[in-house]
């Protein structure tokens, strides 16, 4: 390894400096990469095969065992962007195997529905795979590039993150370590350490939080529509979904105080048959639940996404109601503006990309926000809506229904905003 280096000092290529800074650290218990990835939910795995395929070292941190990262259980509603990064990441042979394309969606009020063609509409489509399924995946394809990834480790600190040399300090099996770096990647979600790393008075901070949560419950049996089913009705939102064609997931939106414990499976079913059109009901096979939850929705957004040589990405910088499936495609979306602007660093020596990071990211993933939040807007009831909110509802479903130009624009933002 070291004789590589020696040959790319005395070359002549953009990547002269980079390499040059990759010379192991000489402090006692210490290593040096050149990016260290906090997190190994997808996002963070992503990030790492990506750079790995282009010649960039990662590290990456990961609090929990990957045992209880893989028995997470989690939305998968793929957007084609997604899917062109797993492709380019050399993890899409399973996704393209079991995954399912869906070319639409079904939209339910007024026990009637209609259907979003995305294939008309937006020239694309989604593709149905278990997250689970995809984080499966990418741990296989960074063993197979002999990634390191270290689990377990704690009292994670990030250090010097405005300087040029930052670092991150942990403890793994009781042992104090460190890691030198050019960059450090926070990818470990709302409650990680690396947005709270950035100081209260540069963060910017933005939050809605809804006043009720979705009911969600797997069950062993096949799902009920071919392609997902959006339902709006008196009693509240509805989504019947599925994993692949025996296992599916249904929702219905809740008070969010409840206890998923409080509901026995044949309440379950009774109350979604409600809530869906009867053509659909009746079609419905029912069965014992194999998990029963209750997620929370609300919105949240931080600005900015970069500090210093830190750098934000998914849940660590921004949270959407799973209404529309965005969460981990707006992930994705960071890690594809980040990975590309890395690149552009480390092998023609321009650091505009990651000047400009923050600022990409966040126009996106602002639309995205606001798709989300249009979408739980329309089709959810809440507490204080009056009579005239009601009817707005329903006209807003109306006109969707009936409107070639409002159903392109839905298809659009569903498939994924080109990045």
């Amino acid at each position: 390894m070291f004789e590589f280096y020696h040959m790319m000092a005395k070359s002549a290529i953009p990547e002269l400096r980079c390499f040059a800074r990759l010379r192991p650290h000489k402090s006692e218990g210490s290593v040096r990469t050149q990016v260290c990835i906090i997190g190994a939910g997808p996002s963070g795995l992503l990030l790492s095969q990506l750079l790995h395929l282009k010649g960039i070292e990662s590290i990456v941190l990961e609090r929990q065992t990957q045992e209880h990262i893989l028995g997470r259980i989690r939305a998968g509603v793929l957007e084609r962007g997604f899917v062109s990064l797993m492709h380019e990441a050399g993890a899409g042979a399973r996704l393209d195997k079991e995954g399912f394309v869906h070319d639409g969606t079904m939209i339910a009020y007024d026990n009637r529905s209609f259907r979003i063609d995305f294939a008309k509409h937006a020239k694309s489509s989604v593709t149905i795979y278990g997250q689970t399924e995809v984080t499966r995946d990418l741990f296989a394809a960074r063993a197979a590039a002999g990634g390191k990834i270290l689990f377990s480790v704690e009292d994670v600190t990030i250090e010097d993150a405005t300087s040029a040399t930052p670092s991150v300090s942990f403890a793994q099996a009781g042992q104090g370590q460190r890691i030198d770096c050019d960059y450090v990647v926070g990818c470990d979600g709302f409650h990680g350490v690396s947005r709270r790393t950035i100081p209260a008075e540069v963060r910017t901070e933005f939050e809605k939080v809804y006043p009720f949560g979705w009911l969600g419950v797997l069950s062993q049996t096949p799902p009920v529509s071919t392609e997902l089913i959006y339902a709006s009705s008196a009693r509240g939102f509805a989504l019947c979904s599925m994993r692949n064609e025996n296992l599916s997931r249904y929702y219905l939106q809740c008070p969010i105080d409840q206890n998923p414990d409080d509901w026995t499976d044949d309440a379950f079913w009774d109350e979604l048959k409600r809530r869906i059109p009867e053509a659909a009901s009746d079609q419905l096979i029912t069965g014992a639940s194999i998990e029963k939850s209750i997620a929370p929705l609300r919105s949240y957004m931080t600005e900015p996404m970069r500090w210093g040589n830190l750098f934000l990405c998914g849940d660590a910088a921004h949270i959407v109601p799973p209404t529309g499936a965005k969460g981990l495609n707006t992930a994705a979306s960071d890690i594809h503006y980040l990975y590309h602007a890395m690149v552009q660093f480390y092998h023609d020596g321009d650091a505009g990309g990651l000047e400009a990071y923050s600022q990409k990211a966040l126009a996106r993933v602002w639309k995205t926000e606001r798709f989300s939040w249009w979408m739980t807007s329309l089709l959810h009831r809440f507490p204080d809506q009056s009579a005239f909110d009601h009817r707005m509802q329903q006209a807003e479903l109306a006109f969707l229904e009936s409107s070639s130009g409002a159903q392109k624009v839905l298809a659009e933002n569903y498939v994924g905003l080109p990045y």
